[in-house]
């Protein structure tokens, strides 16, 4: 198979979607690897690494969408690329379809494959190509609140850990899964007091069992979300429904109730956020003020820290990028419910529920497409 790696464009986004040595474990199997030239850069990678490992370089993004009948990147298309995605053309990505309708309405009218990381799910209900960002994401939640906190960022002025005489800092995190629980367990290391809020009450019995003792666990409803929210200086908005819009559990009235200079990190802000007020923003202006609440809302969090965050998203992303260049999307999704779960949008049709719900489109399950085509 032709495999293309582009320069990833949004805005300070430095990861890239194959490693040096991912290059050479597909070079193994025989595909052909395309890579834009600076692509790995930003997360460390010059080109003669990839070119020592197979790759062949391309001057432009153009040249790589043109030749690859697969492109694998790390985040969305945006819309310059949205013309460059040819019908049957197979694009692995994260693309978090459901907070972003202009991006679906391009993906099915290219008519192309999109299999998305954040849907891919495994029998036990876990996010295998989710997880290490998720992991990346709820620690950096912590790390960005604590600096935002900061007076000079408009903030309460408040050390995290506190001081010997000194209170630590109330954070709240919304969400017992894996960005909820990295950003409890840093929070905590940090020495603030915490409240980790969810619905399921094994899963905060599990969380109660495995959190130091500065951590509090708490069942997530509108009633204690409202009292907690008047204490917290920071509030982590950590809340995934796979490849639906997230809920909005602090809505725009609440946030009244919350004290001047609190600070709200919404981590779920690529998939609609869970803080209503949230939307998303850069790395190059991260956050903005609305009611003397401070909201940080990089969509791609990560991408801060390419170098960390690229060699722990290919650790999961390589396994099956190369089941689908060596048996092609169709077998491969056949012969792996894990990959099939991944597919949101084929060849003009969405065949993932939470997407049609999303935007009240058709929706055609994926077996009955899968049926029609022809096995690679």
């Amino acid at each position: 198979m032709i495999i293309g790696v582009p320069k990833e464009i949004k805005n300070n986004e430095n990861r890239v979607a194959l490693t040096p040595a991912g290059v050479a474990e597909l070079a193994k199997y025989n595909h052909t690897i395309y890579v834009q030239a600076e692509a790995g850069a930003g997360s460390g990678f010059p080109d003669e690494a990839y070119v020592a490992a197979g790759a062949r370089i391309l001057p432009d993004i153009e040249s790589v969408y043109e030749k690859a009948e697969m492109i694998v990147k790390v985040k969305e298309p945006i819309e310059s690329e949205y013309k460059l995605i040819r019908q049957h053309q197979l694009v692995f990505t994260y693309f978090h379809f459901a907070s972003s309708q202009s991006l679906t309405q391009a993906m099915l009218e290219s008519k192309a494959v999109c299999l998305a990381y954040e849907t891919v799910e495994k029998a036990d209900r876990s996010l295998p190509l989710l997880v290490p960002m998720s992991e990346v994401a709820g620690r950096m939640a912590v790390q960005e609140g604590a600096k935002y906190l900061e007076k000079p960022q408009q903030g309460r002025g408040i050390l995290l850990g506190g001081v010997p005489g000194v209170k630590p800092a109330n954070v709240l995190v919304l969400g017992g899964g894996i960005v909820g629980t990295q950003a409890a367990k840093m929070a905590a290391g940090l020495g603030a007091n915490v409240t980790l809020m969810d619905i399921s009450l094994p899963r905060l019995r599990y969380l109660a069992d495995i959190m130091p003792a500065n951590v509090t666990t708490m069942m997530s409803n509108e009633y204690n979300i409202r009292d907690q929210i008047r204490y917290a200086d920071l509030i982590v908005g950590a809340v995934l429904i796979p490849g639906a819009k997230a809920p909005h559990l602090v809505t725009r009235d609440m946030l009244k109730d919350m004290k001047p200079g609190t600070v709200l990190v919404d981590v779920a802000v690529d998939q609609g956020g869970c803080i209503e007020t949230c939307q998303p923003t850069t790395h190059e202006n991260p956050t903005y003020v609305i009611d003397h609440v401070v909201h940080y809302c990089v969509a791609n969090m990560p991408g801060a820290v390419p170098y960390t965050s690229t060699l722990a998203l290919t650790n999961a992303t390589l396994p099956y990028t190369l089941q689908l260049a060596n048996k092609g999307w169709v077998r491969a999704c056949q012969e792996n419910e894990e990959l099939k779960k991944g597919l949101n949008v084929v060849h003009g049709q969405v065949v993932y529920q939470g997407v049609a719900e999303a935007f009240d489109l058709p929706f055609y399950p994926v077996k009955d497409i899968m049926a029609t085509q022809v096995t690679a």
